[in-house]
C-alpha cells in the first residue's frame, strides 16, 4: 500500500492479528465486507502463536529433544552448535509464517492492514498511529483481539537488568545460557525448563510457595516433577526473589529468600550462599537468604490481557476484576457493536480457543438458527510440551471427587505400551476417570510420548458420547500410542 488515507470507513475493524481475528477478517472479507486490521508490530503479523508462542517454542523443543537424543547436548561445542541451529530454524519458520499470514489478508481487495498502535477515540472510532501518521477508522463492528502480555512481578531491578527475559526474549538468544533460573513453576516455565535442560543448560526453578502443579492430581504432578528432576532440573520452593541486579563477574545476581531453609541450600547447583545468610526462627522456621548468580533469568509468572494502551473507556468497554475485557457468552463487550476474542477476554489462553472464539462471533452473522456460544464449548484439551508431553481433557480425580461424582480411576504405566518400548520412551503414566453406572468418560490425563495427539481421540469420544467401553474395544493400528487406550479403558 503506497499511501494510506487519513480516514477509513469500514464494515469491520479488527484490532490485533491473532488467530481469531485474522480468521474472522478473511471470512468477513469473503462475504463482501470492507475490513481493516490493525497490528501494533510488523513482527506480530499472524499473532502470538506463530511469532512468540506455540510454534517457535515447539520448534525449539523439538530441536532440544533431537540434540538430547543424539548426545549433542552433552559437550560444549556441539551444544552451542545445536542451539544456534535451533534458533536459526525457529527464525526461518516464524519469518515464513509471518509473511504468509500478512499476505493472506493484505493481498485481499476488501482488507486494509495498518501497522501501528490502535486506541479508541469513540464508540466506533479507532485511531491507529502508523509510520505515515494517524489513521482514523470508523467501523460499525469492532473486534478486540490484542492477546496477552507477560506479567512482570514487582521486584527491584527485574525490568532493567540485562539477562532477564520473558519467554519472547529467551527464544531469540544467539547463545545458550549455561545457567538458567526460571521464576515460576507453571506450565510455561516448565516447558522452558525441560527445553533448556535438553539443550544442556543447568536449570533451577523458583516457586514462591510449596505447591507444584496444584491443580493436577498428586500422582501426575509427582511423575512430572520426577521426570524434570531426572533431566537435571532443580527446584526451590517457598522461594521469593527480592532483588535482581547485574553480577560483577557477569550475568545476573538474584537475591532470594527461601523459607523454611532447605536442607541442601549450601549445595544447591547454581546457588552461592551469601555472607549475610542468617536464620530467623520466627514465623515457622529457619530462613535462607541466597545469592544466586546465573547467566539468564526467565520470568514465567503468567500473562495478563493486553489492554493498557487501547483507551477502552472512550468506547465504554469495561474490564473484569482480573483486567480482561468483560464479555458475555457471545463475546460481546459492554459496548454495543464491540466484541473481544482470544486471550484478551480472559478465557483459556490457547490458540485453538481463539479460533473457537471466531466461531462464536461468526455464528452471529452467518445466518445460524442459533448462535454458537462459549457455553456450548465442551471438553477443552490441553498439552504441555515437556520432554515427555503431558496432556489432559475433562475432569481429573480431585475435580471428580470435589464434584461428588461416583467414579472409577484407571491407570496404565507407559512402560506397558509396546510402542513406547519401540520408541524407547517408556516414562510416564496414563490415567482415566470413568463414571460408575454410565461408563461415561469424565476425563483423562496422559503423561506420555505423543500424548498431544492421543488426547484428541479421547476428546472426540467424550464429545460424541462414546463410553469407556468404546475406547476399550476400538480397533487401532499397531504399534501406536493410541492403542494404549484399549488397555487404559479396559
Amino acid at each position: 500500500m503506497s499511501s494510506t488515507p487519513t480516514t477509513i470507513t469500514a464494515d469491520a475493524m479488527i484490532i490485533g492479528f491473532g488467530k481469531g481475528g485474522k480468521t474472522l477478517a478473511g471470512k468477513l472479507s469473503a462475504a463482501g465486507q470492507k475490513v481493516v486490521v490493525a497490528e501494533a508490530s510488523p513482527d506480530m503479523y499472524g499473532g502470538t502463536c506463530i511469532n512468540i508462542g506455540c510454534l517457535p517454542s515447539k520448534s525449539l523443543i523439538l530441536s532440544a529433544e533431537q540434540a538430547h537424543r543424539t548426545g549433542e547436548s552433552l559437550t560444549g561445542e556441539t551444544r552451542e552448535l545445536a542451539f544456534k541451529n535451533a534458533i536459526a530454524e525457529k527464525r526461518r519458520v516464524t519469518s515464513m509464517l509471518r509473511g504468509k499470514n500478512y499476505h493472506k489478508l493484505a493481498d485481499q481487495d476488501n482488507i486494509t492492514v495498518l501497522t501501528g498502535k490502535a486506541r479508541f477515540a469513540g464508540k466506533h472510532t479507532v485511531e491507529v498511529s502508523t509510520a505515515e501518521g494517524v489513521v482514523t477508522v470508523e467501523a460499525a463492528k469492532i473486534f478486540i483481539n490484542t492477546g496477552a502480555t507477560p506479567r512482570i512481578p514487582d521486584i527491584p531491578g527485574i525490568g532493567t537488568t540485562p539477562g532477564v527475559y520473558t519467554s519472547t526474549g529467551l527464544m531469540d538468544l544467539d547463545e545458550i545460557p549455561q545457567r538458567l533460573v526460571i521464576i515460576g513453576s507453571g506450565f510455561i516455565g516448565l516447558e522452558f525448563a525441560s527445553m533448556f535442560a535438553d539443550f544442556g543448560a543447568a536449570v533451577t526453578v523458583l516457586q514462591h510457595n510449596d505447591e507444584f502443579l496444584p491443580r493436577e492430581d498428586e500422582d501426575i504432578a509427582a511423575a512430572i516433577r520426577e521426570s524434570l528432576e531426572r533431566q537435571g532440573v532443580k527446584f526451590l520452593f517457598n522461594a521469593s526473589t527480592t532483588a535482581v541486579a547485574p553480577a560483577p563477574e557477569g550475568g545476573v545476581r538474584m537475591s532470594v529468600t527461601v523459607k523454611p531453609r532447605p536442607e541442601n541450600a549450601p549445595q544447591c547447583p547454581c546457588c552461592v550462599i551469601s555472607d549475610q545468610d542468617d536464620e530467623d526462627e520466627t514465623d515457622g522456621g529457619a530462613e535462607a537468604r541466597l545469592c544466586i548468580t546465573t547467566d539468564a533469568v526467565l520470568v514465567a509468572t503468567g500473562r495478563v490481557p493486553n489492554v493498557r494502551d487501547l483507551n477502552l473507556q472512550a468506547a465504554g468497554v469495561e474490564l473484569t476484576e482480573r483486567g480482561a475485557v468483560k464479555v458475555d457468552e457471545l463475546l460481546r463487550t459492554t459496548a454495543d457493536g464491540i466484541w473481544a476474542l482470544g486471550d484478551v477476554n480472559g478465557g483459556p489462553q490457547h490458540t485453538y480457543i481463539s479460533l473457537d472464539d471466531y466461531r462464536v462471533v461468526l455464528s452471529q452473522f452467518n445466518g445460524s438458527p442459533r448462535p454458537y456460544t462459549v457455553k456450548d464449548r465442551r471438553n477443552v484439551p490441553s498439552s504441555t510440551f515437556l520432554h515427555t508431553p503431558y496432556s489432559r481433557v475433562g475432569l481429573n480425580e480431585r475435580e471428580a471427587k470435589a464434584a461428588g461424582l461416583d467414579y472409577t480411576v484407571r491407570k496404565l504405566p507407559v512402560a506397558a505400551v509396546p510402542k513406547a518400548q519401540v520408541m524407547r520412551r517408556t516414562e510416564g503414566l496414563m490415567k482415566a476417570i470413568i463414571e460408575n453406572g454410565t461408563d461415561r468418560i469424565l476425563g483423562a490425563m496422559l503423561f506420555a510420548a505423543e500424548s498431544h495427539e492421543v488426547i484428541n481421540i479421547v476428546k472426540l469420544a467424550m464429545d460424541t458420547g462414546a463410553t469407556a467401553g468404546t475406547l476399550r474395544d476400538m480397533i487401532f493400528t499397531h504399534p501406536t500410542m493410541a492403542e494404549a487406550l484399549n488397555d487404559l479403558f479396559a
